[in-house]
């Protein structure tokens, strides 16, 4: 699947995406894989109330499942102006 890293998340990851071949059944377990990899990855996701994440474009939670899913996007929360 696809990953993408929007804002101050891709600026400490360092990438605006990537493939990722994954078992995790759930954002929540991907986000467990993610931060095991490398201290950026642990940094980018130490504080999930601070993130929002979408699967295949549509905005959900981090126990969403991730079977057939194409697409997770991580970025922070929007304001409205």
């Amino acid at each position: 699947m696809d990953v993408l890293y929007f804002a101050w998340v891709r600026e400490r990851i360092g990438l605006p995406k990537e493939k990722i071949e994954t078992q995790a059944a759930t954002v929540a377990a991907l986000i467990d894989e993610l931060r095991a990899r490398e201290e950026r990855y642990a940094m980018a996701f130490s504080d999930l109330s601070a993130l929002r994440v979408a699967v295949d474009q549509e905005l959900t939670d981090f126990d969403a499942p991730l079977a057939g899913v194409r697409e997770v996007a991580f970025f922070p929360p929007m304001t409205g102006g």
